[in-house]
């Protein structure tokens, strides 16, 4: 799924538009791209220029929303499928996404992107064959290449997130020149898909599956198992738990997945806001 090149924009992005063009500005310099990049746009009366296009002022937006150019208007960057998937903006610049207003990524505290940097370190991807069980907006995988990755295999199984990355600059784009023929990404489900996997396949495994509740077959010994198998020996995993709240939902989930993946061929440890394991 190709990348989209439109602009994209919030609420204080437009604001800063108009504000400019009110004041008799002709230009307006920032970053249409949610930080990635800076450009600027001509600014007239009744639309503006960017990219050799031109787009009309936008209407009253809403916070914490991402608005992108559908070919008509700035249209909110969601869709319903099973449930509402929202890209949301954060004062970071890479945006996290929502699941029926469930946010799926932190952002108090960190740019997502440098969490998940954070994360990717513990495995020591360079030169590494990488399994990204649960690809979200892609940043396992785009700090794997930053990296130095050899390969990254990424699985992700809704159809609504993949949409949600062509829309997001800080997703990476499997087409890219920097991601040829080192990154993967399939529109599969990994609980069923790891089955085709082949034995010792990947030197590391990312493992970030949603919470326990939604997708409980993720923290299944069955599918530990199979992590062990498509693992070398020695090779490391990294498995996000979050910290649930042992005194409402009755559960230690990191200490129940460390067991499970000791019981799989693991030594386990808890790090960060996860489990950090070595095949046996």
């Amino acid at each position: 799924m190709p990348h989209a090149t439109s602009p994209l924009l919030t609420r204080a992005l437009a604001d800063a538009l108009q504000a400019a063009r009110d004041g008799g500005a002709s230009a307006w310099s920032g970053s249409f791209d949610l930080g990635r990049s800076t450009t600027q746009a001509g600014l007239a009366a009744d639309h503006w220029r960017w990219n050799g296009a031109e787009y009309p002022y936008p209407g009253k937006l809403k916070d914490r929303t991402l608005y992108y150019w559908d070919g008509e208007g700035f249209a909110p960057a969601s869709r319903y499928g099973r449930a509402l998937y929202k890209l949301v903006p954060t004062d970071w610049g890479a945006p996290t996404f929502e699941i029926d207003g469930i946010k799926m990524l932190p952002t108090a505290k960190v740019s997502p992107y440098e969490d998940a940097k954070t994360k990717v370190a513990l495995v020591e991807p360079r030169g590494k064959r990488v399994l990204d069980t649960c690809g979200g907006l892609g940043y396992f995988a785009a700090c794997c290449l930053d990296a130095g990755v050899a390969h990254v295999h990424s699985f992700e199984k809704s159809e609504d997130v993949l949409w949600l990355r062509t829309l997001n600059p800080w997703s990476p784009d499997p087409a890219s020149p920097e991601a040829t023929g080192r990154f993967t990404l399939a529109h599969d489900d990994v609980s069923q898909a790891i089955e085709r996997l082949p034995d010792a396949a990947f030197d590391a495994i990312l493992h970030d599956p949603p919470r326990f509740g939604i997708a409980g077959e993720l923290y299944s010994q069955v599918f530990y198992d199979h992590l062990a198998r498509v693992l070398r020996r020695g090779g490391t995993l990294f498995h996000y738990t979050g910290s649930p709240n042992k005194l409402t939902s009755g559960r230690d989930v990191p200490r129940e997945v460390s067991k499970r993946l000791e019981k799989a061929g693991f030594s386990a440890r808890l790090a960060l806001d996860g489990v950090l394991a070595q095949k046996r």
